[in-house]
């Protein structure tokens, strides 16, 4: 083969993959030396002169002259008489350079240089590919679908092949040969001696972002900044934007006028839900902001643990909403503002609670755990659900949901003791005892009342009066003891005058302070003179 129609070939694969004159001349070169080093094991003698333009190549073996029992290198040098046959003016020391045709190298050589010189186009082009798609990280292209696997889905982008995991699609998507899907470059990965390969996704927060610079004029040229997405692919996200000009609503210029501008993201993908929201630097108002739809009272942060938590407390009616299902908007909420969320139900003043806590003896760290991430941190809170809602937000089976429920019903039907009752101060202890309410024998107004209460038996109640002369039961069926008398003979006190009975010399002694009619609280201490009574 002729070094012309070898050069011809060159450049017709140059052409077809849009190379340059510099890169082709380059390649030719390291294509020939690799075919002199093959040959005579070094290309140091030769020099090649390709002209890219006429399409043709020189070869020039340069050889120094020396005696004709002095060589040693063939290569490099060449014996004086061989020398003169050339040129007569040719001496010891002289260089001489002469052509070398393609054609001694051999029908072999040139097929093995073709390929060299396609491999090394193929060498050119990954780095070619791997360069401008690493600069293309974190933007849009668009593909045409040409092949659905299980795992990943391949695009074509420009004689490029991409490839979309599945994790990187986002779930309910269908795909079909043939159609134009829109994506972002991820990353671009190259092992050795392979070919680049490019990874785009969908699920990237990046690929939102560069969603709404498309269609949101505002963000594209910078007035709006949009500083955090957080997604949950396929089902809801959250955007915080910004306004770096106060007379554009940063919220207003994203959603457009009747959500124009918000429904084609969300077409785009899958309808899926998005929030956006304005951003704040104060993370305890991003925070009820990344909340929303609930609306927290009061956000507290700590800042000392890693990562940082936050403890928030809503009204009871907005925990669900603060959670939202399966825990997707604390979730967002999280991501978005880079704390950890602890949702609380408002306990008012005057309700009664127990903390989740409390039931430590009962229940496992583990399931005191689930319940606090789902907002569950008081007994009634757990309450609120039933056993199926439970076991499923909180990820319990549902013995185990309905075990808690049972155990925390069980607690607010015992409802706290009396203790515990008087410690918190709902109930106050007073004595039904007076100074001045001891008999002569000793013997206190109560402990009398109960001798007398002691001393009726059964059926008392269907005995016939009493004879005259014996004492009568005042208005509430309680008797009045008089001092020196047996129980069951006192005489009738009337209010607290003196009263005296027939063929009787004993007087009544009056007794301090005993009303008419007894109250409730009154006849309860008397029934049990050792307790004190306890008043609501």
């Amino acid at each position: 083969m002729r070094s012309e129609d070898l050069i011809s070939s060159f450049g017709e694969i140059a052409r077809s993959k849009d190379m340059d004159r510099d890169t082709l001349q380059i390649i030719v070169e390291d294509v020939f030396r690799a075919m002199l080093r093959k040959r005579y094991g070094s290309d140091e003698a030769f020099e090649i002169i390709f002209n890219p333009k006429q399409g043709d190549i020189q070869i020039l073996h340069i050889q120094e002259v020396v005696g004709d029992w002095e060589v040693e290198d063939p290569v490099t040098e060449i014996k004086e008489s061989e020398a003169k046959k050339i040129d007569d003016g040719f001496a010891v020391g002289d260089e001489v350079a002469g052509g070398l045709d393609v054609s001694e190298f051999g029908r072999r050589a040139v097929m093995t240089a073709r390929q060299t010189f396609r491999q090394r186009i193929r060498d050119i082009e990954k780095e070619q590919v791997y360069q401008e798609y690493t600069e293309l990280i974190g933007e849009i292209v668009v593909g045409e679908i040409y092949q659905v696997r299980r795992h990943e889905t391949l695009l074509m982008h420009e004689d490029t092949e991409l490839v979309l995991p599945r994790d990187e699609q986002i779930p309910g998507d269908h795909y079909r040969k043939g159609n134009m899907l829109r994506t972002v470059v991820k990353e671009v990965r190259r092992d050795a001696g392979s070919d680049p390969q490019v990874v785009v996704s969908r699920t990237s927060p990046v690929f939102m972002e560069r969603l709404f610079e498309v269609e949101v004029p505002e963000v594209h040229d910078g007035i709006v900044e949009i500083k955090k997405v957080a997604r949950i692919p396929g089902d809801r996200a959250k955007v915080a934007v910004e306004s770096h000009d106060e007379k554009v609503d940063p919220v207003g210029a994203c959603v457009g006028v009747k959500g124009v501008r918000i429904n084609a993201v969300v077409r785009e993908l899958s309808d899926e839900n998005i929030d956006v929201m304005q951003w704040s630097d104060d993370p305890q108002e991003l925070i009820a902001r990344a909340l929303s739809p609930a609306e927290p009272t009061n956000v507290s942060l700590n800042q000392d643990e890693d990562p940082p938590r936050a403890r928030v407390e809503v009204p009871a009616d907005e925990v669900s909403q603060a959670i939202g299902k399966r825990g997707v908007n604390i979730k967002l909420a999280s991501q978005l503002t880079g704390y950890e969320i602890d949702v609380y139900r408002e306990i008012p003043a005057d309700e009664e609670d127990i903390d989740i806590e409390q039931f430590g003896d009962e229940l496992t760290e583990e399931t005191i755990g689930k319940l606090k991430r789902i907002g569950c941190d008081t007994g009634k809170a757990v309450l609120e659900l039933s056993a199926d809602a439970l076991a499923r937000r909180a990820d319990l089976d549902r013995d185990t949901a309905k075990q808690v429920l049972e155990i925390i019903e069980t607690e607010f039907e015992k409802g706290p003791g009396i203790i515990e009752s008087i410690r918190q101060g709902r109930f106050t202890v007073e004595s039904v005892q007076t100074a001045e309410a001891a008999d002569t024998d000793g013997t206190t107004p109560s402990e009398a009342s109960t001798e007398s209460a002691d001393s009726k038996g059964p059926g008392d109640a269907d005995e016939e009066p009493p004879e005259a002369g014996a004492p009568a039961p005042d208005a509430d069926g309680e008797e009045t003891v008089v001092d020196g008398s047996a129980p069951n003979e006192p005489e009738q006190a009337d209010g607290d005058s003196e009263a005296a009975e027939e063929g009787g010399d004993e007087e009544v002694e009056e007794q301090d302070e005993i009303p008419q009619s007894p109250s409730e609280e009154q006849q309860e201490a008397e029934s049990t003179p050792e307790e004190p009574e306890v008043r609501s």
